[in-house]
């Protein structure tokens, strides 16, 4: 679509450029049966320079190349009006043009949002910390320090934030399948948690921000960043992105489990119930592990199906452990909602990336 869409852009340029031939009298063009004068030929012909940048700039992925649209846009269309009859039909085309550039200045706008937050939530970031010894896990259960031990955190810096960006596919219930990217910063002496998505639904872009921070936590889901699908911002929510945060600080950030403020409870061999607490909110999950002390699952009752505004189970079993940036950690997970009919897995994602310690934001 991308290549279809810069293919559109060079050909109304050279179209445009007819205009400037005609005026010029460079060679006889059939098409325009109107005369058009030496001055109007260096408007078609600036038109022509101004859609080819834009082309090239929106090849190399530069936001610029969305303003330079909209202007390119406007100028060619005062030059279709002139001669409405010969060029009509690129109104359509200029159309075309003009929804795809604000639908992208919108969508950065909407991205702009995120990385404020969390530039400034980086702002409020201590970055003083220590390393993580056996002295850490003394305390932790067995099933966890054996976990903590297996993914190699003791040596590693104690994390006061972490990156991680991943891709997957997502649904609703009775609904299709589709596909996803994501980022997000989480940061853990004051949890907050910035979670941005990109997606396509139905062939339409669609954007998500997840936004856990300070006392709130804010869903704001976005068709082509402009009709807003979804925004829920209530106190039930901000339990539910409490067991989001704390999932991902079990699956992704285990050194984040040496933190004396978590309550563990044994319950077998392979198993043991956490509890974490967030401005005065309280959840707990169940953390299972296998022969090879690895975390397989992490299984919630306190966390809110917001489709349907109850409370269900929500377990994330995972697997495929690798090597990613010193740590072993599961590249693949699903997430399942444990409904009275049954299991129903609406998400599936392999994880890119993950970086601690991260000073600034970046691109």
């Amino acid at each position: 679509m991308k290549i279809a869409f810069f293919i559109l852009i060079i050909v109304h340029a050279l179209i445009h450029l007819l205009g400037a031939v005609k005026a010029f009298q460079w060679a006889e063009i059939p098409q325009f049966t109107q005369q058009i004068a030496k001055p109007m030929g260096l408007i078609w012909l600036l038109v022509t320079v101004l859609f080819l940048a834009t082309a090239i700039l929106y090849l190399l992925k530069k936001d610029a190349w969305s303003l330079l649209a909209i202007a390119a846009v406007l100028v060619s269309q005062v030059l279709i009006v002139m001669m409405w009859s010969d060029a009509k039909y690129g109104t359509i085309v200029n159309l075309g043009i003009l929804i795809v550039a604000v639908i992208t200045i919108f969508n950065k706008n909407f991205e702009y949002r995120y990385k404020t937050d969390v530039r400034n939530t980086l702002e409020q970031t201590n970055f003083e910390s220590g390393i993580i010894t056996e002295k850490d896990l003394v305390h932790l259960p067995e099933p966890v320090k054996k976990y903590l031990q297996y993914v190699g955190v003791i040596g590693m810096p104690k994390p006061v934030n972490f990156k991680m960006s991943m891709r997957g596919a997502m649904r609703n219930n009775e609904k299709s399948w589709f596909s996803f990217s994501s980022e997000q910063y989480n940061f853990i002496e004051n949890p907050a948690r910035h979670f941005f998505m990109k997606a396509k639904i139905n062939g339409l872009p669609t954007l998500g921000y997840h936004r856990y921070w300070k006392e709130t936590a804010l869903m704001d889901i976005k068709l082509a960043s402009i009709i807003s699908v979804s925004k829920i911002q209530t106190e039930a929510l901000f339990t539910a992105e409490t067991v989001t945060f704390f999932n991902d600080l079990c699956l992704f950030c285990p050194g984040c489990l040496t933190d004396k403020n978590i309550r563990w409870e044994k319950v077998d061999a392979t198993s043991v119930r956490a509890f974490f607490t967030n401005k005065q909110t309280t959840i707990s999950a169940v953390l299972k592990f296998n022969e090879n002390n690895q975390l397989i699952n992490f299984i919630s009752d306190d966390r809110l199906d917001v489709s349907v505004g109850k409370k269900y189970r929500f377990s994330t079993p995972v697997s495929n452990y690798k090597n990613i940036n010193g740590c072993l950690l599961p590249s693949f997970g699903k997430a399942i909602w444990h409904y009275p009919e049954g299991k129903f897995t609406y998400g599936k994602f392999t994880i890119e990336n993950v970086e601690y310690n991260i000073l600034k934001i970046q691109k």
